[in-house]
């Protein structure tokens, strides 16, 4: 990531009086917006049916619904708002892409445009489109700086030799996986890749990788895209990451440093200790 961007948006994040939140999937919103409060910035919310918690009307100032696909109305919102300065923050399931997706004209017109539909290409022309109408689009962790990973082993426990062979074996090949745009994860056990992340995401991916592991030992690696666009895909876990990978007996989580958000960092880390489970960030 580059550090004088974020040092430059850190330093200006106090300086919004009123700030647009394009909002997805997760507990990453919720985040965004009580954090932007702190901060003492008025948040403007367009949130996807289906997708965005609820929850997420509580903390904002105003809170409009859409279905995902209609860019169209999430421009006119924002605009009709006068918000000058938005994020994206938060995903959207990948599996709705055959089923739930209500795109308005702008957006097929954009879709139509393009040459590949994958996440990068995808999520980077719609930040062009917004931007296209006067509207910024700032890094989903403006606010949030801190919740990014710093380097090092971040529970108590460490791993061993065995898992570090794991974690250098991986590393790299999570790395191509992303160059292709495939998926942040894979997981490995023994020097074996056991499940690559694909459409179904990344909890599902350890899911069907402790079943074939055996439910022991397993190493997940987490990374960012060398290609990803920081400003809108950023990796993250949380809690429910925990809780997955001990029912797939998975026993270390390598992230990569200053590029993955830790979702309620104190009791993300307490719950990996309390598994006995490693993070480490490199």
């Amino acid at each position: 990531m580059n550090s004088s961007k974020n040092l430059s948006e850190a330093s200006s994040a106090n300086s919004f009086a009123r700030f647009g939140l394009i909002a997805g999937a997760g507990r990453f919103p919720l985040l965004f917006a009580q954090s932007a409060k702190n901060h003492g910035v008025e948040i403007v919310a367009v949130a996807h049916e289906g997708q965005t918690l609820p929850e997420l009307e509580d903390v904002v100032k105003k809170i409009y619904w859409i279905k995902v696909g209609q860019l169209g109305k999430l421009i006119k919102i924002l605009k009709t708002e006068g918000i000058k300065d938005a994020a994206m923050v938060g995903g959207i399931t990948k599996t709705i892409m055959f089923s739930d997706v209500f795109p308005d004209f702008q957006a097929v017109s954009l879709v139509a445009k393009l040459r590949t539909l994958n996440d990068d290409v995808l999520l980077r022309a719609v930040a062009e489109e917004i931007e296209k109408e006067g509207i910024a689009i700032h890094s989903s962790t403006i606010f949030l700086d801190q919740l990014l990973s710093p380097p090092g082993c971040l529970t108590k426990k460490v791993p061993d030799k065995k898992e570090m062979r794991d974690i250098e074996f991986g590393w790299e090949i999570a790395k191509a996986i992303g160059k292709l745009d495939i998926g942040q994860t894979i997981v490995v056990k023994d020097q074996a890749v056991l499940a690559v992340e694909a459409i179904e995401g990344t909890d599902e991916a350890i899911r069907r990788a402790g079943t074939l592991g055996k439910r022991n030992g397993l190493v997940v690696i987490k990374v960012s895209k060398p290609q990803q666009d920081l400003r809108f895909d950023v990796p993250a876990i949380g809690l429910g990451t925990i809780t997955v990978m001990q029912e797939a007996g998975a026993k270390v989580l390598a992230v990569e440093s200053e590029k993955t958000l830790l979702l309620d960092k104190e009791e993300l880390i307490r719950a990996a200790d309390k598994a006995g489970i490693v993070i480490v960030a490199r």
